[in-house]
């Protein structure tokens, strides 16, 4: 493993950390292209009829949910896997890849039968009304039923760039958001099948991608393959992953939460065209924060394989690099959006309506976006390094401790819809402090000065 692009220990890091982090912001551009291309298209049906728009922002906190369980089973293996690949330990590697593969499949039958069943009750929770609902319903209808596809996705192509292939993942994302964008304006335009069209183009590129992972997974040339007789369940790797992973399934899951909150409150205190509003306020947010997220989960795996490797300085200096780049980053999409708030707005739609109540409210929204840098940052450390509760802890801090009770409070004590955006930029500056400045003194200070090591083990 001398060849850089399979070994993260040597070398200048922050080249390493770009050679993994620029395919893997290529990746997510492409694959957010899934979901923003839908939300673009949508916004401009019927008209620039808000509330198509409406229906699809209720389906977010579904979705997200399902999301939240991919990266629980998922992606809460990939710190395992690094630390383990980087400590030279093959065998555990691929019982790690194993595991979390049935750990998929399984939850995410359960998850499509519990779907179908609680389907219409759950949106009407989430703030639908008779009209929003019939959208919001023909999409996850058709999206149900390829949720093992959509599980697969998301939670194994991480397993491909942290093996040392950052451009074979990116290519995943890219072929499925190729087939979803060539098949959206037919599906919806053309055929004139609408939402549902949205939701069957988004399935079709989700299940291209998904045999894409497991063919390149199940290759004998790679280092660490996905085998057989290694997709089963494994009661100690299991409780591992998921230890590990209900960082990254808080993270997720509170978002589910989160949204749904903002949903239901602007529901009643703005009605169905603030629901939209908040639609496209997501949608923008997923395109800013794309370069950061990017940034940093492409780092993980170069610092959990150094951090196996007990070569903590380079883990320091990765530390480093993520913070300032990502504070300069964060601070230049913060002024795109005070100065553009109409650009950002009418990528999604032109309804007068919307436009006038969205601006200023994307403004409030918005304010202070340079700290959640720091939540990033920290949130990426914790996991890299196996360090769950942490990580666990400041997630559930800034979306469950902060946001979701402003959201309901602010609202309630007199300040209306604006309530619901102010919400954001105060959790983004208290969360994100706390979490930084916490990992700066139990972990940073702390890299090299100890001989002995918290790596979790895996057996």
């Amino acid at each position: 493993m001398k060849d850089l692009k399979k070994n993260f220990g040597e070398g200048p890091i922050w080249k390493i950390i770009l050679a993994q982090a620029i395919p893997l912001m290529l990746a997510q551009l492409v694959q957010l292209l899934y979901n923003v291309i839908d939300r673009v298209y949508i916004g401009h049906m019927n008209g620039n009829d808000s509330l198509a728009l409406t229906g699809v922002g209720l389906t977010f906190p579904v979705i997200t949910f399902i999301v939240a369980f991919a990266s629980l089973f998922g992606l809460g293996g990939i710190p395992l896997f690094s630390i383990a690949n980087g400590a030279g330990k093959k065998d555990e590697a691929e019982r790690i890849l194993g595991t979390s593969c049935f750990l998929l499949l399984v939850s995410s039958v359960f998850l499509t039968i519990l779907g179908y069943i609680f389907c219409k009750p759950i949106l009407y929770l989430l703030g639908a009304s008779d009209n929003s609902y019939i959208y919001a319903a023909d999409y996850l209808n058709v999206f149900f039923a390829g949720t093992i596809f959509a599980m697969l996705n998301t939670g194994l192509n991480g397993y491909i760039p942290a093996q040392g292939y950052p451009k074979i993942g990116m290519l995943t994302t890219v072929i499925g958001a190729v087939i979803n964008i060539i098949l959206d304006p037919i599906f919806i335009f053309v055929l004139n099948w609408g939402i549902k069209g949205a939701a069957l183009a988004t399935i079709i590129s989700q299940i291209v991608s998904a045999i894409w992972i497991l063919i390149f997974l199940v290759k004998k040339n790679i280092p660490i393959q996905l085998k057989k007789e290694n997709i089963r369940f494994n009661p100690k790797i299991s409780g591992d992953i998921c230890k590990l992973g209900t960082s990254n399934f808080v993270m997720v899951g509170t978002n589910c939460f989160v949204q749904a909150a903002c949903n239901s409150t602007l529901k009643i205190y703005g009605g169905d065209v603030y629901v939209g509003i908040m639609t496209v306020m997501n949608s923008i947010r997923d395109i800013i924060q794309l370069p950061i997220s990017g940034l940093v989960n492409g780092s993980q795996p170069v610092m959990g394989f150094n951090y196996g490797a007990k070569l903590y300085n380079r883990v320091k200096s990765a530390i480093k690099f993520n913070t300032f780049y990502g504070l300069l980053y964060t601070g230049i999409a913060w002024l795109l959006i005070v100065v553009f708030p109409t650009l950002w707005f009418k990528m999604f739609s032109s309804e007068t309506k919307l436009l006038n109540s969205g601006v200023p409210a994307i403004r409030i929204y918005f304010f202070g976006f340079i700290f959640m840098s720091l939540q990033y940052s920290a949130q990426s450390i914790f996991k890299a390094l196996g360090k769950a509760k942490q990580a666990i802890f400041f997630s559930l801090l800034r979306k469950v401790i902060i946001v979701i009770p402003l959201t309901f409070l602010l609202p309630y004590l007199g300040m209306g819809v604006n309530g619901v955006f102010i919400a954001e930029p105060i959790s983004n500056t208290l969360g994100g402090l706390a979490s930084y400045i916490t990992m700066y003194f139990t972990i940073y200070r702390k890299l090299g000065k100890n001989k002995e090591t918290t790596v979790v083990e895996v057996v």
